[in-house]
């Protein structure tokens, strides 16, 4: 499709004119290309949520977008107004703006229930490429105390939002906010440290999520009820869902191990017990999910075979897997 590519194509110089700029209002404008190439991406006939989706995400980043240009307007006219604004107050406006158009908690509100009216293709690009520009943003804002409380309700909402879901997408979303308050504590020990656990992230969500759309699962019940042509895809399957919680000796839990020992050095004792306590409970739901399909006992339904895949996709799935599930392993071979 011509125009999705033409769309894709905007989105990405928007993300790079916002990563690239050496002004706030270059960098709001970066901000402002790629949402207005989001939105037409987002729309599909197929879908009847889609429409909604569009408006709620438009109707948030419109209003985040506000705010930032408010706060950028304020700190410019700081010089003309013989320094009455407070710089830190506008700092604090623009870094809850950045955050809102993150989906970082707690102005996550948006975000699990327009997850729930996107296709899975639209849903990765929303939890991966549409987070690099705001994250780069939050990186040049130094405010600790904001961050540490964005970075406290995340994990705290990703980890409790996710235990009563039955909607795969809003479970992705739950488990997306949770990640997104271990990168947010990346930014306040090491910039370089975010690159490698955002790669991570968007590998491990780039595999599960291609195996959901292969298999149009949307729904937990769907995990349980579908047949499955092939063992080997069901166990990669739920490996991978154990790798994106950071279960050890997945390739997930690395950036987990790295975070761990950095915010170690720098004396985040207490912040660290928040965050791994809410990955064990990030945990707790998917080893839920995962033990009904690794007990080869439950209930299928062996008439419902129309699942094929293409050799190319399974072999693509199954070479990728095999990096997210023994990853760690080889890493520490090196």
């Amino acid at each position: 499709n011509s125009s999705k590519i033409l769309f894709i194509m905007i989105m990405i110089i928007g993300t790079l004119i916002t990563v690239t700029s050496n002004s706030w209002l270059g960098a709001w404008m970066g901000l402002e290309i790629n949402l207005l190439s989001f939105i037409p991406l987002m729309s599909d006939n197929n879908n009847l949520m889609s429409t909604e989706a569009s408006l709620k995400y438009f109707l948030t980043q419109a209003l985040a977008s506000t705010v930032l240009l408010f706060s950028v307007i304020l700190l410019m006219l700081k010089n003309n107004l013989n320094n009455e604004i407070n710089e830190s107050f506008t700092s604090m406006i623009m870094m809850s703006a950045l955050l809102m158009k993150s989906g970082a908690a707690p102005f996550h509100f948006w975000f699990p229930n327009m997850m729930e009216g996107l296709t899975w293709m639209n849903a990765l690009l929303l939890m991966t490429w549409q987070k690099i520009a705001p994250l780069m943003l939050i990186s040049y804002l130094h405010i600790k105390n904001l961050l540490l409380i964005s970075i406290v309700i995340s994990v705290i909402v990703g980890a409790i939002g996710g235990l009563n879901q039955t909607s795969l997408r809003k479970l992705m979303a739950f488990s997306s906010i949770n990640h997104l308050g271990w990168m947010l504590s990346t930014l306040l020990i090491n910039k370089s440290i975010w690159l490698l656990y955002f790669s991570l992230y968007t590998f491990i969500s780039f595999i599960l999520i291609f195996m959901f759309n292969l298999s149009k699962i949307f729904h937990l019940n769907q995990l349980f009820s579908m047949y499955f042509s092939s063992k080997i895809f069901k166990f990669t399957l739920f490996m991978n869902l154990l790798s994106l919680g950071g279960l050890p000796p997945f390739l997930g839990f690395f950036p987990k191990w790295i975070v761990i020992q950095q915010l170690t050095f720098c004396n985040h004792y207490m912040l660290l017990i928040i965050m791994m306590m809410s990955t064990l409970i990030t945990l707790f739901f998917y080893l839920r999910i995962c033990y009904s399909a690794f007990m080869l006992n439950y209930y299928e339904n062996n008439w419902m075979n129309y699942l094929q895949f293409n050799n190319f996709s399974m072999n693509m799935l199954l070479f990728l897997s095999f990096f997210s599930i023994f990853g760690l392993i080889l890493i520490s071979m090196f």
